[in-house]
């Protein structure tokens, strides 16, 4: 296994996994000023910060984050589906994003307090599960360890959300993680491990 670059990959998907909870909880604070002030004009100020950082960071953070971690456990002993703990993080992180995507929006800021808290739970769960790696192996998982993915494809999965945030960015601005869903979903499809 190349170890440098898995470590990197670890880094990188802790990095972004921390600053998707921490963008969460800046949100909370956002949405909460915005419900709770009467000075005139702050609450739309409050909420336009929220969906700024929403749109500029929060989502590129949660895409990179996702992403490495989807690719972590495609590359590694774990897979995608063979133990509880990580299919557990894989479904929570799915609807995570479409949560975000389709909940966060602005005109109920009411509904978006709650939702920053339940963002900030699930990723702080997903932590703990991380951690201590509950329960067992699922009952469809064959026996045996997987091994490795090649080494090219540690370095290509570092390369992956620096190439979706400067296309998203740069090009359309707002996020737009194709290749990384693209490479996500394919890896597993073309490479049988």
């Amino acid at each position: 296994m190349p170890k440098r670059s898995r470590q990197l990959l670890v880094w990188l998907h802790v990095i972004t996994s921390v600053g998707w909870m921490s963008l969460a909880l800046v949100l909370f604070a956002l949405f909460t000023f915005g419900l709770s002030t009467d000075v005139p004009g702050m609450r739309d100020s409050a909420d336009a910060m929220a969906h700024l950082l929403d749109k500029q960071v929060l989502a590129h953070l949660a895409n990179a984050s996702a992403f490495t971690g989807f690719m972590l456990s495609a590359l590694t002993q774990w897979g995608y589906f063979r133990h509880w703990w990580v299919l557990v993080k894989f479904v929570i992180t799915v609807v995570q994003l479409a949560f975000g995507v389709f909940v966060l929006v602005p005109t109920v800021a009411g509904i978006n307090v709650v939702a920053t808290v339940l963002m900030f739970s699930a990723i702080a769960f997903q932590a703990w599960l991380s951690v201590a790696k509950p329960s067992g192996r699922t009952p469809w998982t064959p026996p045996g360890k997987l091994p490795a993915g090649p080494a090219w494809m540690y370095g290509l999965s570092l390369a992956v959300p620096v190439i979706d945030f400067g296309v998203g960015f740069g090009v359309f601005g707002h996020p737009m993680p194709m290749l990384s869903l693209l490479v996500a979903v394919g890896y597993p499809l073309i490479v049988k491990r």
